[in-house]
């Protein structure tokens, strides 16, 4: 009987030696005579237990981790093929607390299929969702994105159903879906373990969000970092095959700028020219990519309309709190015990996550900090770690969820220089446009150094100039920067002195 084994191709996983590993399990079952049969799946998520290592039996998926190449003979010698005992025998990947408590809706194949094989993609839902959109009038389809409530899970947080009416009503011989999976955010890697892990559910989406306004081809504008994403979208896109129709679909590698991420700079460089931000409006739903109407979601927003199609809206729409529904899978790292992914519906705590899923800090001491959002979001303090996981409730205290990336600090951390990293950040980083954002961060960086060498009168300067930003900048990057700065500078005063 031919053994099934899985170690994941997630580049995370490939960074902590899964391929050593790997190659060593399939010489030691050659060694033993046994006929093995290894699949490369995606990451579950758990990153401290990577490499994890599972083996299907009569009892289910049996997990062991992490391994390294110096454990595999002492696996072998304990029976792992058949589930046996060993110190890093796990039991039931699904029997977990840190994946049982969670309800994978997005990334639920991610870490169970092979994501090089559509069969395998297909055994588990995937497909349908398109097969039914195939059926449907495109503005049919658009209503029931609007109906299900998602939003575009990239940080702007704006109603997919809109955007997509928008592009739909707008005539025009030619427009486009754009897949912005330039995923840049400290702490984030959701659209990276998406495409790694299960990249056919992307296409998948692009395909029906083409069905649903009228376009027939795509881009998918991916990180310059993420060689193994780009390789697996590659490889999916090859054998697709019926899935695509008449949709085409190219990978575009992104030109190594965080600004880039931003939609209208992203379009730029797709074009071949210089990333740089465009004016507002026209908006790119009405002239986008080429100067013709353009869907831009990122990753996880495409990723989320197959099972919307499948399932119904309204299943979709029981899940979350207020307006924000569905799920959004956050991303735990910097000093956490367990950092990984975790995707659960809108309404639990900050707290929650820290703890109930991550477990407190790595170091052991206590959390003082923690930044959700990636580069440009508000540091929290604890007194804010109750604050429910939902776009509004964020909004509310000056922060915002942005991708679910969050990245945690213990006691030891300085926050004025966290504060002056975001400041610096900006300023590397910045496409140049715009005065406020160009001007205003290198400026900013010498103003919070006055501020951290005793220059207390400073301050009034430094929240003028975030004003100037937060309402002067063309995008983003320089309207969010005073975000990170003035939440240290208002919750961590005393680390400016």
């Amino acid at each position: 009987m031919t053994i099934t084994i899985y170690v994941p191709c997630d580049a995370a996983a490939l960074a902590l030696g899964a391929d050593d590993v790997t190659a060593a399990i399939s010489s030691a079952a050659v060694k033993r005579g046994l006929e093995i049969r290894l699949v490369r799946n995606g990451s579950r998520g758990l990153f401290w237990l990577e490499p994890l290592v599972e083996v299907a039996t009569n009892q289910g998926r049996i997990a062991y981790g992490p391994v390294t190449v110096a454990d595999v003979p002492g696996l072998f010698a304990a029976n792992f093929t058949a589930g046996g005992e060993h110190p890093l025998r796990l039991g039931n990947i699904e029997a977990m607390p840190y994946l049982a408590n969670q309800q994978r809706v997005t990334l639920r194949r991610v870490g169970v299929i092979d994501p090089r094989s559509l069969a395998d993609y297909q055994a588990h839902g995937g497909g349908k969702g398109l097969a039914l959109a195939r059926s449907m009038l495109p503005a049919d389809i658009v209503r029931m994105i609007t109906d299900s409530g998602l939003r575009g899970r990239g940080g702007a947080a704006f109603p997919t159903g809109i955007k997509w009416k928008t592009v739909l009503d707008t005539s025009a011989t030619q427009k486009y879906i754009v897949c912005n999976a330039d995923e840049g955010d400290s702490g984030t890697f959701s659209d990276r373990m998406l495409m790694e892990g299960d990249p056919f559910c992307l296409i998948e989406g692009m395909v029906i969000a083409g069905l649903a306004v009228g376009a027939n081809k795509g881009y998918i504008y991916v990180r310059s970092e993420y060689p193994h994403a780009i390789a697996a979208l590659n490889e999916a896109l090859e054998t697709a095959g019926d899935m695509l129709g008449d949709f085409s679909i190219e990978v575009r590698k992104a030109a190594g700028a965080y600004v880039c991420g931003e939609e209208t700079a992203l379009l730029e460089s797709i074009e071949g020219k210089r990333g740089i931000v465009r004016s507002k409006p026209p908006l790119p739903a009405i002239s986008g990519l080429f100067g013709q109407p353009t869907v831009i979601n990122n990753v996880i927003t495409f990723a989320s309309v197959p099972d919307i199609l499948a399932k119904g809206a309204s299943l979709y729409r029981e899940l979350g709190v207020g307006r924000s529904r569905g799920t959004l899978p956050f991303q735990l790292a910097g000093n956490i015990k367990y950092g990984g992914l975790i995707e659960v519906p809108f309404g639990l705590t900050l707290r929650e996550l820290l703890y109930g899923y991550g477990g407190g800090s790595r170091s052991g001491r206590p959390l003082r900090a923690v930044q959700v959002g990636g580069p440009l979001g508000a540091y929290l303090p604890e007194s804010q770690f109750d604050t429910v996981l939902d776009y509004e409730a964020f909004a509310a205290i000056g922060a915002v969820l942005g991708h679910g990336g969050i990245v945690a600090f213990d006691d030891t951390v300085d926050m004025a220089k966290q504060a002056r990293y975001a400041m610096k950040f900006c300023a590397l980083e910045s496409c140049g446009k715009c005065t406020p954002c160009r001007i205003g961060s290198t400026r900013g960086v010498e103003v919070i150094d006055r501020i951290r060498a005793g220059q207390d009168e400073q301050i009034p300067l430094l929240r003028d100039l975030c004003d100037t930003m937060t309402c002067g900048s063309m995008c983003a990057m320089g309207s969010m920067t005073p975000y990170p700065v003035l939440s240290a500078l208002n919750h961590f005063r005393e680390d400016f002195q």
